[in-house]
């Protein structure tokens, strides 16, 4: 009986099939990028606000005020009295009750001097001139509340976790474009839910949800790509990397052309619903249906696959057979009972959480730095562009680990030089802040590539999925380090992510080279690389 990847060779490795199906899968990662980076602009800061003392609104219709006016009378007393208040956070501790007439010009603060007014924190009053612009005006994410911006993105990041387990489990078990499709409509629904969320604690359960299901979409798919063409998976993983790259590039468009948070998250949501016509033209996985033991259906698409790229299949194929199979139920002490299989494993782990972490606050910091957001988040993502270039240049010549090594140390003394240069210098910051942009996507799609080939055939699914968890703890944590601490400095976070990138790229240099060498198939191979 000939193997699945002899019948593979025999009806075209990546014909005109594989073509058409690779690059229609590809959309997703599109569409995975418009979630995954949303926040910068569902979350952006609603321009001016303030604390709205009660009664206010009822007094300002009686008396004709303006918004601008009734603005006025609410913060100007705290400015006189209280220099550092500007009205946000803090209001005039009065009620504007009907005894209050339009004429007067000072509030009566009881027996309190006109220079000390009484004042009171701000809870749910806020007045926003743009009240529908973002989750922050809508869900009154501002002062106390701003925390909870963080947590947005922290339980998407929780969703791709549990994503990453459970549809992951259920892909193999069920197959993988049944839970492709199902994943599409789930992005879909709850990307409409999320629109129209009526509280923030709903908004919070469907994003959640997005996450889970978005993350079943951008797994499920790398893997029917990847099953489906040869054995070199090299080109095709990197150029499903490019198309998120453009995703991130086409983000910014839809957020400048859609006024309301509202309005992008439909535009971001509802192309997956695009993704169910593929039940019609995309197959199932021809190497998962022989894992189950339905060999006749595998070799149906096989005949299919060779029909299409206008190859032969032989007749005379009734079976085939699929070698590699995994051992039935590995754990993590397989990937750490080994000296070089633990220090393989922690720093892989470790890989991935740096990565994702700096990666994902550099994205998110440009929702914060000033400047034109859209134009800066569009140059952002071109950057990443050349990343794939250099990796298709340089891996195949000088190796993996170099790259790996130099592309995190140039990403972290990038992010250590823009936190110390002069504001009045801003050409000359965003180009050093490029730099270390470009530096980490090198590094977060090379870890993809090397981590296949560190791990044995018998291992290397169960240990991709398990350090590349490490990537979505880092996207937890990335708001609340990025938010928190430029509450404090607002440069404060990049000092943080060089120094995680650094030693990242000094750790790497202990993984072995595994530039034209086989994958291994044993743990005792892995333990045999130098």
């Amino acid at each position: 009986m000939p193997s699945f990847d002899e019948v593979l060779k025999e009806a075209g490795e990546f014909g005109r099939f594989q073509k058409r199906v690779f690059f229609l899968l590809c959309q997703t990662g599109v569409t995975f990028s418009f979630l995954f980076a949303s926040v910068v602009f569902l979350g952006q800061a609603p321009g001016n606000y303030w604390c709205r003392i009660p009664g206010a609104a009822e007094l300002s219709e009686r008396c004709g005020w303006t918004l601008e006016e009734e603005r006025n009378f609410t913060v100007l007393p705290l400015r006189l009295g209280n220099g550092s208040s500007g009205g946000e956070c803090e209001r005039l501790d009065v009620v504007w009750d009907a005894s209050v007439s339009c004429a007067s010009l000072l509030v009566p603060y009881g027996n309190h001097s006109a220079g000390n007014p009484p004042l009171t924190p701000c809870h749910d009053n806020w007045v926003y001139e743009q009240p529908h612009s973002s989750i922050v005006s809508e869900y009154n994410l501002v002062c106390g509340n701003a925390w909870m911006l963080d947590l947005s993105q922290a339980i998407l990041n929780l969703g791709f976790l549990a994503g990453a387990f459970t549809l992951g489990y259920a892909a193999d078990r069920y197959g993988r474009i049944l839970i492709y499709l199902l994943s599409c409509l789930g992005v879909g629904i709850c990307g409409i839910i999320v629109a129209f969320a009526p509280n923030f604690t709903v908004f919070l359960i469907f994003r959640f949800l997005q996450g889970v299901f978005g993350k079943g979409t951008w797994m499920t798919c790398y893997v029917i790509v990847t099953e489906i063409v040869g054995s070199d998976q090299r080109i095709v993983g990197i150029v499903i990397q490019i198309f998120f790259t453009l995703g991130i590039m086409i983000l910014p468009g839809i957020a400048y052309l859609v006024p309301t948070w509202q309005g992008i998250q439909l535009a971001i949501s509802l192309p997956n619903f695009l993704f169910l016509l593929y039940y019609w033209v995309v197959p199932e996985s021809p190497r998962w249906l022989l894992t189950r033991k339905k060999g006749e259906k595998a070799l149906k698409i096989m005949h299919s696959i060779a029909k299409h790229n206008g190859k032969y299949l032989s007749p005379h194929y009734s079976e085939i057979t699929i070698s590699n199979e995994e051992v039935s139920n590995p754990s993590f002490l397989d990937l750490v009972r080994t000296p070089r299989m633990r220090r393989n494993t922690l720093i892989l782990m470790y890989a991935w959480f740096t990565s994702a972490l700096i990666y994902q606050g550099l994205v998110m910091r440009l929702g914060i730095v000033g400047g034109n957001l859209y134009l800066d988040f569009f140059i952002s993502g071109a950057v990443e562009l050349p990343a794939a270039l250099l990796i298709l240049v340089t891996i195949d010549r000088i190796g993996r680990r170099l790259p790996f090594a130099i592309s995190n140390i140039v990403a972290g003394i990038a992010c250590l030089i823009t936190a110390f240069l002069p504001e009045d210098i801003p050409w000359l910051k965003t180009t050093v802040a490029t730099l270390g942009r470009l530096g980490i996507t090198m590094a977060f799609e090379i870890v993809y590539l090397v981590n296949t080939e560190l791990y044995p055939t018998t291992l290397r699914n169960f240990g991709v999925s398990l350090c590349s968890s490490l990537c979505d703890l880092g996207g937890i944590i990335a708001p609340f380090l990025l938010f928190r601490l430029a509450a404090i400095w607002l440069e404060l976070p990049l000092i943080i992510f060089s120094i995680l990138a650094v030693i990242c790229g000094l750790l790497v240099l202990l993984l072995p080279e595994t530039k034209g060498i086989s994958l291994p198939e044993t743990v005792e191979d892995v333990e045999q690389l130098s």
